[in-house]
């Protein structure tokens, strides 16, 4: 049937699955005090929502601050009695090297705990790191930089903090793709949970992973999103699967190998995002659909200097002065595959997503993606007086469309129908 025209999409935040696919077992964890002692996989086999996961919530403060309106209740990491905090109180928590101790506003302090002083709240309240409200507990860690804060809480208690940032809508009538949103943000932290000992969570709640604000950012959509899709992961050939997904993806998705390097999975190939029948696309009401980069000679000299050599192999000296950035290769959906940078002191190779990561602006941020051309003005020297790009979408460009499956959902799709869409030959449902 042909759909009609999706109303422009708000843009929604860039990718968060920032790597290849992967799957992954459910994990062994030591439970925060008050709970019992129960295996992951006995949880998950009941209701994958309700699985607990670790997340880091900050690493560099030195002092870390906690307080619940019920009053915190803090133990080792073995359920060992330490100390409780007032209702309101305001406590601190200060490390020296890899142990950890709690201190009253007072100044009274615990003895010092290693390798973890777990705090949780009294009387059904929200514990507060910092200014900032969470569901669930939270275990602190000494490490090399500060006091790490780590989240154990519920897998779709965290999704409700991550939903709203992910997808970036409040619409109902974009509920769909926030369900969609929800089963692929959960089969991700499914595939990250870990049996590793020696490592203290299992996410972060920043990009590299997938962003998480806690209670603050929760709303009324996303929360139902996560409630209506409680049981179900993405899968294929019965086992969950991590699911990529991006903010925009221009016209078409990419497949993984097109991006990483890695091989593909057949659940992650290109995929069209044009509207049947019409010459538009689901995703193009983002803001980012089409995009200008323009860079100065300084600029692209500055992001060389400073991030090439991450990526290929620099001279002693440095990358030199920028003279030509050449497309030299593109994938099948059109994406950059390669590009060769010549300087004053030689040729440079990049492929793939390694495009993004050295041509950013002044501030740091990223390439939108890597479909692009390429234009270049010279100084009479032949070095690169301005660069200018111009480009489609926003972000890896493999797995979902956050825009497009807004554009779905406003077209009349329901999140099965967009995920199916882009993750071909997927199951949904509970694990296995």
């Amino acid at each position: 049937m042909t759909m009609t025209c999706a109303a422009p999409a708000p843009a929604p935040t860039p990718a968060r699955s920032a790597g290849p696919p992967t799957t992954g077992p459910a994990r062994e964890v030591t439970p925060p005090p008050g709970r019992p002692r129960e295996r992951p996989s006995e949880r998950v086999a009941r209701n994958v929502g309700d699985a607990p996961i670790r997340v880091l919530i900050s690493q560099r403060a030195p002092i870390t601050r906690i307080a619940s309106p019920g009053g915190v209740m803090f133990t080792t990491l073995g359920g060992s009695f330490i100390a409780r905090a007032a209702q309101r109180e305001v406590w601190r928590i200060e490390h020296e090297g890899r142990r950890v101790r709690a201190i009253r506003p007072d100044g009274v302090a615990t003895d010092w705990i290693a390798p973890a002083l777990m705090a949780r709240s009294m009387g059904n309240s929200l514990l507060s790191l910092g200014d900032k409200p969470y569901r669930g507990d939270f275990a602190f860690y000494g490490g090399d930089t500060g006091v790490l804060a780590v989240n154990d809480v519920s897998i779709d208690d965290y999704l409700r903090g991550v939903v709203p940032l992910e997808m970036g809508t409040e619409a109902a009538a974009d509920s769909a793709a926030m369900q969609a949103q929800a089963v692929a943000a959960r089969s991700y932290a499914y595939t990250h949970l870990t049996n590793e000992q020696a490592r203290s969570y299992d996410l972060t709640d920043r990009v590299t992973d997938q962003v998480y604000g806690g209670v603050a950012v929760e709303t009324a959509v996303a929360s139902e999103a996560v409630e209506t899709t409680r049981t179900l992961l993405l899968k294929y050939n019965g086992r969950v699967v991590n699911a990529p997904y991006h903010s925009t993806c221009g016209g078409a998705t990419a497949a993984a190998s097109e991006v990483w390097r890695s091989g593909d999975e057949p659940y992650l190939r290109s995929v069209s995002d044009r509207i049947p029948g019409t010459d538009r696309y689901y995703c193009e009401g983002a803001p980012r659909f089409r995009w200008t980069r323009t860079l100065d000679g300084a600029m692209v000299n500055g992001a060389l200097a400073r991030y090439l050599a991450a990526f290929t192999s620099v001279p002693g000296t440095g990358p030199g002065i920028a003279r030509d950035v050449d497309v030299t290769a593109r994938t099948p959906s059109g994406r950059v595959a390669a590009i060769t940078i010549t300087t004053n002191r030689g040729h440079f190779v990049l492929r793939g997503n390694d495009i993004r990561h050295v041509l950013r602006q002044p501030g740091g941020a990223l390439l939108n993606s890597t479909d692009f051309s390429a234009t270049i003005d010279r100084a009479r020297d032949g070095t690169i007086s301005l660069l200018t790009l111009r480009g489609k979408g926003y972000g890896h460009g493999v797995g979902m469309c956050q825009s497009g499956a807004i554009g779905r959902a406003r077209s009349g799709q329901d999140f099965r129908a967009i995920l199916q869409t882009y993750y071909p030959g997927t199951a949904i449902g509970p694990p296995e």
